[in-house]
């Protein structure tokens, strides 16, 4: 009988022994996001500090534990703890970014956009980087905002913020076109969100603007020869939304540019928007496209009404959109003017 427990006592211990080997063991950055993640930064900031007394230059660590600081409202600590950061040789975006966070919620305004201008000097080519400093300049009302953010799309054009950033800008001035094609590549970037749903909107609102205006050409002001182009195809497909500006007119207008567009400007200037939409012309699946980008900012109702009509098409189209990553290649920036 003693050998039988003692016999099942050890496998007992080889067993939990083999399932504490078969799951490795969370490392103190882990477990501390795990915290944060649940909003229990307090933990989150013990963890970090036990870690780091083992590790006193871990950045990763020392990043952590300024945010979660931040998280906690505790911006003085936070604060002692991020500035060193950004003198270090292996400092990253992300430490610029955290110092930043205090920098604002202090509303150190001269502080912060000497931050952000040193930062571009180490990383000019740092998408995130443009669109923050974006947002500080149009905080304080200095339209200059726009030429970090093309700035930005230029030099690191698959990052989706300064496409959000910009689009909004230019639905507000003559540039109505830069509006409609940021916002789209935008909604491709950054599918899914509280901000896409927004810029859906804005699209819609920016065809209907876009066709109110009494000269197309005069009005965008531009000196962009893609943009004189896209005028030069989009003007004489009005007829299109004679009826009004909708899901299904817009279609039909969007489809006409599509093939119009390739035909008389085949290679003059790629653009992987329009590449893509000429891709789901030929797949067939550009009118889900088109509803699931206007459908329910035109009219809900209609376009519930279309999916359940349409219901193979949609999931179609969102199970392939779902499943692919929309990337935009460098060289393809054709904006002359806010940028210089």
């Amino acid at each position: 009988m003693k050998r039988v427990l003692l016999l099942t006592f050890v496998l007992l211990v080889a067993g939990l022994t083999a399932m504490a080997q078969s799951t490795p063991e969370k490392t103190p950055q882990e477990t501390a996001r795990a915290f944060t993640n649940q909003g229990d930064y307090t933990n989150a900031i013990v963890v970090l500090n036990s870690a780091l007394q083992k590790d006193q230059q871990n950045l990763e660590l020392l990043k952590d534990l300024a945010f979660n600081y931040y998280l906690n409202r505790d911006y003085t600590k936070g604060e002692a703890i991020a500035k060193p950061l950004i003198e270090r040789p292996d400092a990253d975006v992300q430490s610029y970014q955290i110092l930043a966070l205090f920098l604002k919620i202090e509303d150190e305004a001269k502080e912060c956009d000497r931050l952000y201008k040193n930062g571009l000097k180490r990383w000019p080519r740092s998408g995130v980087l443009y669109s923050e400093y974006g947002e500080v300049l149009w905080a304080q009302q200095d339209y200059a905002a726009i030429k970090e953010w093309e700035k930005g799309i230029e030099t690191d054009p698959n990052y989706a913020g300064n496409y959000y950033n910009a689009a909004k800008y230019y639905f507000f001035t003559y540039d109505k076109v830069w509006g409609l094609l940021y916002g789209e590549v935008f909604v491709n970037l950054e599918s899914y969100t509280k901000r896409t749903a927004e810029m859906k909107q804005l699209l819609l609102e920016g065809y209907k603007k876009l066709f109110t205006t009494a000269n197309m050409q005069k009005d965008q002001d531009t000196k962009s020869a893609f943009i004189i182009a896209y005028l030069n195809v989009i003007s004489p497909l009005n007829f299109a939304i004679k009826d009004g500006v909708t899901a299904e007119s817009l279609t039909v207008l969007r489809t006409r540019f599509i093939i119009n567009w390739f035909n008389t400007y085949p290679g003059n200037y790629p653009f992987r928007l329009f590449d893509y939409q000429r891709q789901l012309l030929k797949d067939g699946m550009f009118d889900a496209y088109n509803e699931w980008i206007f459908g329910a900012a035109s009219n809900l109702p209609a376009f519930q009404a279309w999916t359940n009509t349409h219901g193979d098409d949609y999931s179609r189209f969102t199970n392939f959109q779902k499943g692919r990553i929309f990337k935009l290649p460098e060289g393809q920036y054709y904006q002359v003017s806010a940028a210089k």
